[in-house]
């Protein structure tokens, strides 16, 4: 309470965060005002403001289900949605009174609604407590977010599918430990991504399904006496069903922090995805260039040309993941039902979300600039000795030996070859005949990138007659 107030601080007084009328929206059991440390750590409205749009789906699909169970009369419903009317166009105009006395979102709209239209505004609150009501908002807000994320992760797989189709025989390089392993294509590398990313929409997919069940009506904690339809405002919201028990309705969070599980997931993949990046467009790779559309340059080295857009998308994974660790230990110690720590749920989900979303755009935007130095990654590929696993296969396949034995003869190829300061395919053919004799001339057939590629052909493997099947399948999904 401020110094100069001319109110005692334990004397009964008018409350600044009263309404029309004088009386607090909690106040009856109170006499004195909160102390001005309990108003700075208890207001959320500087957040939860977000969550207006939904408190007022909320608040039409309650007032309708109250008229239409006789619990409120017709003429103040329609005073109500009136109202709500009034408050929707404010908000969208940016002309709504956002008050921190009123300390959240839901009462700044009662406050508000009650300016507009009088004691029917506090009708509105019948059968219906701020923890319902509260958990019905965040959890419409976190069941769009999933949708906005599952749209822009199809957005990003079409243009992996887009980038990849035209590469579905470009060589490059495949890695394991990041050093050279053997050779892929750069279309069936892109489409390792998409897949990735296609278990991710189904992961949102997956959690929006669970979360689809309404909490409003399960009022403070144990239900309302009054004969509501808690059918009909689900329904009205778009949910599935009601929730079947009050306590949980209040008091679970589960549902966004399964959000965030899936968030995270996906931000790990892009931040996988836009490290190589950088890896490749480093001079020592040179794999990929992007425009200026999503590079930087440097303040003091003119010939700079930064990956800062792969650079920010991988370090946001990082949010996503303290978002999910933060409300994990906000909600791993509270007894049923509602507790004001459930207060801290929304700003990392907030946060999180419009770092994922902001990532999703932003990898889409760079895998439809990225543009593949062909002839530098045909180059790559056979670097390495990477085709000495089809050395061994060759021998395994035209000699009948068991793969260690060929496995050994290969080994000892390859130091040979290193030896002599070329690659398998430079091989003279006495050189390999004198580790094992049946070696024929038909072995060299196999000792290409291009020939290793091209022998893949097991169901996802990197030929590209396979690539190209896997990119038909997903233009099949994703129509």
């Amino acid at each position: 309470m401020s110094d100069a107030s001319p109110t005692a601080p334990d004397a009964p007084g008018p409350d600044p965060a009263a309404p029309a009328g004088g009386q607090a929206m909690w106040g009856g059991r109170f006499q004195a005002r909160p102390d001005a440390l309990m108003q700075a750590i208890n207001v959320s409205i500087g957040f939860d403001r977000r969550l207006a749009g939904e408190d007022l789906a909320g608040s039409r699909a309650h007032a309708a289900m109250l008229r239409k169970q006789g619990v409120i009369t017709s003429e103040d419903e329609a005073a109500i949605q009136g109202g709500l009317d009034q408050v929707a166009a404010e908000l969208a105009s940016g002309a709504f009174p956002f008050r921190e006395e009123f300390e959240d979102i839901h009462m700044n709209v009662e406050a508000r609604l009650r300016e507009l239209i009088g004691p029917a505004a506090g009708r509105l609150h019948t059968a219906r407590s701020r923890n319902d009501q509260v958990a019905l908002d965040f959890r419409l807000w976190v069941r769009e977010a999933c949708d906005r994320t599952g749209t822009q992760i199809q957005a990003l797989m079409r243009a992996l599918l887009a980038r990849a189709e035209p590469h579905a025989a470009t060589l490059m390089p495949g890695f394991t430990h990041l050093q050279p392993a053997q050779p892929v294509t750069f279309g069936h590398h892109l489409m390792a991504y998409l897949e990735m990313f296609g278990r991710d929409a189904g992961r949102f997919a997956d959690a929006r399904r669970r979360m689809n069940e309404s909490p409003l009506g399960a009022a403070a904690l144990a239900g309302s006496p009054f004969p509501i339809d808690r059918q009909a405002t689900a329904s009205a919201l778009g949910f599935d069903a009601p929730m079947a028990n009050s306590l949980d309705a209040v008091s679970a969070r589960d549902f966004a922090l399964e959000a965030l599980a899936a968030g995270s997931i996906c931000a790990i993949h892009l931040s996988r995805l836009a490290e190589e990046i950088v890896i490749w467009m480093t001079p020592q790779f040179g794999f990929v260039r992007l425009t200026d559309a999503f590079t930087t340059g440097s303040s003091i080295m003119p010939q700079k040309r930064n990956p800062d857009a792969a650079e920010l998308v991988r370090a946001k994974a990082g949010r996503l993941l303290g978002a999910f660790t933060q409300l994990a230990v906000v909600m791993k110690g509270l007894p049923l039902a509602y507790s004001k720590d459930m207060q801290e749920d929304k700003l990392p989900v907030f946060e999180a979300f419009d770092a994922l979303e902001l990532s999703l755009a932003a990898m889409a935007g760079m895998v439809g600039d990225l543009e593949p130095d062909v002839e530098r990654m045909a180059a790559a590929a056979g670097a390495g000795f990477s085709t000495a696993t089809d050395l061994a296969d060759w021998l395994v396949r035209q000699l009948g030996m068991a793969f260690r034995d060929a496995h050994h003869v290969t080994g000892a190829a390859v130091r040979r070859a290193e030896a002599l300061g070329c690659d398998l395919a430079g091989l003279p053919l006495a050189e390999l005949q004198a580790l094992e004799p049946r070696v024929t001339a038909d072995v060299y057939g196999v000792l290409t990138p291009q020939a290793s590629a091209a022998s893949r052909m097991s169901y996802g493997g990197t030929a590209p007659e396979q690539v190209r099947a896997q990119v038909a399948r997903w233009k099949e999904i994703l129509r």
